[in-house]
């Protein structure tokens, strides 16, 4: 007979990525790997095992193509002619942080730990961060 091994759930470290240059899509895969704990050896798919991860120059994120133009993310309130449409430039313009947070969140699996794991992420527009105390270590993510 099989047996559900549980692991303990405060092995966490602290993760700062540098978002500087980098693509949107490749690092917020990176991130939601990160998150999930699919580089660890004990990675549960039932269970949060992954780390905490600080995002620092946010607003310096690079898109590919035409998407900052064509990219629109919409938002539906459930009301009839509650839809609000918004480019990726518009919000990048309003909010630097709101487009990585996006598109994390999109790849990150759709069951209640996912609420969860976004809680692990601090996205951060500039250089400085709060995370200091913690001393998360900087990994460099896939180009």
């Amino acid at each position: 007979m099989r047996k559900t091994k549980f692991y303990r759930k405060d092995e966490k470290d602290w993760v700062l990525i540098d978002a500087e240059g980098k693509i949107l899509g490749r690092l917020a895969t990176r991130i939601a790997q990160i998150l999930q704990g699919k580089h660890k050896a004990n990675y549960t798919p039932n269970s949060i095992c992954g780390d905490k991860v600080v995002v620092i120059n946010a607003k310096k994120i690079k898109v590919t193509g035409k998407k900052i133009k064509d990219k629109k993310y919409d938002k539906y309130s459930g009301y009839p002619g509650g839809r609000k449409e918004i480019r990726l430039e518009e919000l990048s313009e309003k909010s630097s942080t709101k487009a990585l947070f996006y598109a994390v969140g999109g790849m990150l699996p759709k069951n209640l730990l996912r609420k969860e794991m976004l809680r692990s992420l601090k996205i951060y527009p500039d250089a400085e961060h709060k995370q200091v105390a913690q001393k998360p270590k900087q990994i460099h993510p896939v180009e």
